[in-house]
């Protein structure tokens, strides 16, 4: 993509903020917004014109200097329609505009997250992008289908290039906006080639059901963006001040994006914190934050150091872990909250006496007062629920698990909107596939196959050709079932043209067979989830009585849906999620469970300094979603798929401090046992001091490797041992029953 040069223009068609504040004068309102403001707060939310970095550590009023700006802006610089405010979750764009709503910023102000913005500009400017309006938005499973589709069609074998694995790589890629051509032109070896074959066919699958992936979304805009100077030129006369949240978790599109916005005024202000980059792995990029003044060398920094959120003694642990990190803009964080308890470190005899430990200190904290609603429970995987899940259960404590994404991946949730999603954009063969023989009408798949291919050779819309499936070769015989399938979606189309969500929902599960089929196998869970939908259809109906809605918009908006939607603070009952997913949250009480070497830091994530940096992020992002009380716990035994495995203490553990954090060690039977913690490695690590980096070794199960590297730590010797069968694993030594391969010994 080619951005023009990154200059200030000096000639903008729209007024300045003081020219605007003669025609909106400074208030006692404004004031208003100012009060109870910190010295940094202020000069975030008053700073106009320009290039604005606001460091804002966890806890710091974030949120509320992002909107208190926003209402600034409003009320002295220019008007509500050209400002824009973009998160990352739709929980955050939410919050965000119901504050908005509060300070009466006024209308027209857009909130939304990068995919919800983009999603709109990409259909309001389908042609320019070479779309067609009503296309669909593909979720993982779709993906998965499509490049499914993709792999048949180049000929080549699932088993050897897993769609899953395949789409995780071009997802990379498009991140970096980096081209099918492109990837096309870098492939170094046979498999990068057939990787960019499958990127290409991919590409023309989706094409050919006018859908886009997630990735597409962003790099279509910043591609808009970048080559379209015209549309450039509008979305800046439009978008004025641009407030960008989370900007640390900004991947190179999303930077694009954001740059392109402001190339001409240079009105951007990004919050973030460097500290809290953990989404590397989905294409973040922390050098975006952390090189914003190299962008724009004129830029304000403002830091937020005071945190309102959390116990000193939690602060105090939280940042000893993050201050081991490198990569980081130094701050030191502060609060003038009261005395809190010491953290607590609790390690276990194993997994279940872990869940039961989590499950008794619950059990205690309620009983003493607390409230079920303001407890969470994190873990770096999310098979570690399932443990604690069984805990909850047996001490009868209602807990929620923070799954929004899985809701909308239930089976009958996907069945039931497929005929909706085919409605709106007919040419979505996904959509398509999944229904047409669900519940079962006798079209079997040789049918199906006969239906796609002449429609391809036809180069027709395959719901004109089941309106006269006779027209289709061999299919004499499953004609009237796809007559009546064609019916049926008529029917439904209808239904959508007049009538409201929730009504065209009821009519979808009541003609289309699936509510027979849910009845006659007596699938209650199916009717409940799919009744649930309806409620947030009708839901939707109500937010858009004005008839501001539509059946593309809704589909959209639970296409671009997180796990931390799901969550409903008002049902009185823990939450369980991932590490990831807390993000934005906050809680009184935390624990973060299995705080051990190979789950925090992760395996995969020891052998790279920059991999282990983010997984210290991780950890300190669960930390400071605490309020008065955090505990970590580990289990010196852990099950992991079917085996027993024997853990070390987590590298995290041992950068606590020990003047705030209290250990504990609780034995099999849930009683506590005698626990030195002397701070120092175990006698056994002497053995491999003199052990370096290349030498050989062998392991009873894996077989023969070479080391490649070797990191000491306080419960145990970290290394990185590549073997030729299986590749690089992360061994505690003195547990991984390694020997060294003598030069004499080898032939």
């Amino acid at each position: 993509m080619a951005l023009p040069p990154h200059t200030r223009s000096t000639q903008l068609d729209f007024p300045t903020a003081q020219r605007y504040k003669s025609f909106m004068p400074y208030s006692s309102s404004t004031q208003n917004l100012l009060d109870g403001l910190t010295e940094p707060q202020r000069q975030a939310v008053t700073h106009i014109d320009g290039p604005l970095l606001v460091l804002a550590g966890p806890g710091s009023g974030k949120t509320r200097v992002i909107t208190h700006r926003a209402a600034y802006l409003a009320w002295t610089a220019t008007q509500p329609h050209h400002i824009l405010a973009i998160t990352f979750t739709n929980k955050a764009a939410n919050e965000m505009a119901q504050r908005m709503q509060q300070l009466d910023v006024g209308r027209g102000l857009t909130c939304a997250t990068f995919h919800s913005f983009c999603a709109r500009m990409l259909r309001i400017h389908a042609e320019r992008a070479n779309l067609r309006p009503n296309f669909s938005i593909f979720d993982q499973a779709d993906q998965v289908a499509a490049m499914a589709e993709a792999v048949a069609r180049t000929g080549l074998s699932k088993e050897n290039f897993p769609p899953a694995r395949i789409l995780n790589k071009i997802s990379a890629a498009k991140n970096e906006m980096i081209s099918w051509q492109q990837y096309a032109d870098d492939a170094y070896d046979w498999q990068e080639k057939r990787i960019a074959d499958l990127y290409a066919a991919y590409e023309t699958v989706l094409a050919e059901q006018n859908a886009l992936d997630f990735d597409d979304l962003l790099t279509k805009t910043a591609l808009l963006l970048g080559n379209d100077p015209e549309l450039r030129d509008q979305l800046q006369q439009r978008y004025r001040y641009i407030l960008v949240d989370e900007y640390q978790d900004t991947n190179h599109a999303q930077y694009l994006i954001a740059r392109g916005l402001a190339l001409d005024h240079e009105n951007l202000c990004v919050t973030g914190d460097p500290d809290q980059s953990i989404y590397a792995w989905r294409g973040a990029n922390l050098h975006n934050i952390l090189q914003f003044e190299e962008d724009f060398p004129n830029a304000v920094v403002v830091r937020l150091e005071q945190n309102y959120r959390s116990t000193p003694q939690i602060l105090t642990a939280a940042d000893a872990v993050i201050s081991h990190n490198r990569k980081r803009k130094e701050k030191k964080l502060w609060t003038a909250n009261n005395d809190g308890p010491a953290v607590a470190v609790t390690e276990c005899q194993d997994g279940h006496t872990e869940a039961a430990y989590i499950a008794s200190q619950i059990r205690q904290h309620v009983d003493a007062g607390g409230t079920f609603s303001g407890i969470a429970i994190f873990y770096r995987v999310n098979w570690l629920s399932r443990n604690i899940e069984h805990a909850l259960l047996q001490a009868r404590i209602p807990y929620q698990v923070a799954r929004g994404v899985a809701f909308y991946g239930r089976k009958e949730i996907k069945d039931t909107l497929a005929y909706l999603k085919l409605v709106a954009n007919p040419a979505d063969r996904v959509a398509l596939t999944r229904i047409i023989n669900v519940p079962t009408r006798g079209i079997g798949k040789t049918t199906v196959d006969r239906l796609l291919n002449f429609a391809a050779q036809t180069d027709r819309p395959i719901l004109d050709i089941l309106s006269n499936p006779k027209e289709i070769p061999d299919v004499s015989r499953a004609a009237k079932h796809l007559q009546s399938f064609a019916n049926l979606m008529t029917g439904i189309a209808q239904t959508a043209e007049t009538n409201s969500i929730q009504d065209t929902l009821e009519y979808v599960v009541r003609y289309s067979g699936l509510l027979a089929m849910w009845n006659k196998d007596t699938d209650k869970e199916a009717l409940g989830n799919v009744h649930e939908l309806i409620s947030a259809a009708t839901e939707y109906d109500q937010q858009h009585a004005d008839g501001s809605g539509s059946l593309t918009d809704w589909l959209q908006q639970i296409s671009l849906v997180g796990d931390v939607d799901a969550i409903d603070h008002q049902l009185g009952a823990v939450t369980l999620m991932t590490l990831h997913a807390a993000k934005g949250l906050e809680f009184d009480t935390v624990f973060i469970a299995g705080v051990e070497a190979g789950l925090l830091p992760h395996e995969r994530s020891n052998n790279e300094r920059a991999d282990l940096e983010e997984e210290r992020r991780l950890c300190f992002v669960g930390m400071t979603r605490a309020e008065r009380s955090l505990t970590l716990t580990s289990a010196h035994w852990r099950n992991v798929h079917g085996i027993i495995r024997r853990t070390a203490r987590s590298l995290f553990l041992t950068e606590l401090p020990k003047d705030s954090v209290t250990w504990l060690n609780i034995g099999q039977e849930g009683k506590t046992v005698d626990h030195d913690d002397d701070g120092q490695r175990p006698a056994s690590a002497n053995d491999y001091l003199t052990w370096q980096k290349g030498q050989l070794v062998r392991h009873p199960t894996h077989g023969i490797g070479r080391v490649l590297w070797i990191r000491p730590a306080s419960q145990g010797t970290y290394a990185g041992i590549h073997f030729a069968a299986e590749g690089e694993k992360t061994l505690v030594l003195e547990y991984a029953k390694l020997e060294l391969i003598e030069p004499d010994e080898l032939p």
